[in-house]
């Protein structure tokens, strides 16, 4: 992994064989990043899991092990209680057929390349989980 920031504006590049999650962690860390905006995600991965959210106590995680095209990667990134990163990020991806979908991203293996910017932010952003759905919710300050 390879990563630059000037200003608030922070742009990555993976490699292959490196796991998209840890290197967004070592990421983050170097620049020092609370809260984030990924504004773009591209490139091919593979071993991608995504979700889908159903209903409480219903999430349908989904392992595809072929390597797949990264259309975009969007969401934000923050720093709960435990002075960890959280990440609520969700990807579009398509196959050799040109066939399209997506979901909420778990995890993904670089195949070729993978190319992200990140913006960061000062906006204090909490998680906690919402009883309605069982799900992570955003609060802000």
């Amino acid at each position: 992994m390879t990563s630059s920031q000037e200003n608030n504006l922070i742009i990555a590049r993976l490699f292959p064989g490196e796991n998209f999650f840890e290197q967004l962690k070592i990421i983050c860390f170097k620049h020092n990043l609370k809260t984030g905006v990924v504004l773009s995600g591209v490139g091919q991965l593979g071993d991608v899991e995504l979700g889908f959210f159903k209903e409480k106590g219903n999430y349908l995680p989904q392992k595809f092990e072929s390597p797949l095209e990264v259309l975009n990667i969007s969401g934000i990134v923050s720093v709960n209680e435990k002075n960890e990163y959280d990440f609520h990020l969700h990807i579009s991806l398509s196959d050799e057929q040109k066939n399209s979908f997506g979901g909420h991203f778990i995890s993904g293996i670089v195949s070729v390349t993978l190319e992200i910017a990140i913006l960061k932010t000062d906006i204090i952003i909490k998680r906690k989980i919402e009883e309605e759905t069982g799900l992570s919710g955003l609060f802000l300050n």
